[in-house]
């Protein structure tokens, strides 16, 4: 299980009424809408990501969640955000998602999206400038440009 000291961004969000199910806690299908917010919003922050007309896309290969104990509304979630690698098209992100006064997450996730060209929908190259930009969002250790050619 990661900690907070393992993501090096964090990112709100507030539960809603609507996110419980019939159980009292939030339902697993809302977990999954989280990585997607978390990890969008931050592209399209950097100036990475422009979801209308930019040249390239994410789609979604590969997703799981790691539910360890629930989350209810009315919770705010502080949302951890890192980058496990950079491949040659693709990028696998981790998110864990925390409330207030906890150590260790509630749940870990985890997507791998591999980046296409938006009209042929082909896998192209991640680009040096949003390999750079995503550096800091890295293991220390991964931060060179060099660990970023390796295939995903």
């Amino acid at each position: 299980m990661t900690s907070r000291a393992d993501y090096p961004q964090f990112r709100p969000i507030q539960t809603r009424w609507m996110d419980n199910d019939v159980y009292g806690h939030v339902n697993n299908v809302v977990y999954y809408s989280w990585f997607d917010t978390v990890v969008n919003g931050h592209l399209i922050e950097s100036g990475l990501l422009d979801i209308a007309g930019g040249p390239l896309i994410g789609l979604v290969v590969e997703t799981s969640c790691r539910y360890h104990r629930p989350i209810a509304f009315p919770d705010i979630v502080e949302a951890g955000l890192r980058i496990v690698r950079i491949g040659n098209s693709s990028i696998r992100w981790e998110v864990g998602l925390f409330t207030a006064g906890e150590a260790g997450p509630a749940s870990e996730g985890h997507f791998i999206h591999v980046y296409v060209d938006r009209h042929s929908r082909r896998p192209v190259r991640v680009p040096d400038h949003w390999r750079r930009t995503l550096a800091g969002l890295l293991p220390a250790a991964d931060t060179s440009l060099d660990s970023f050619a390796a295939p995903l």
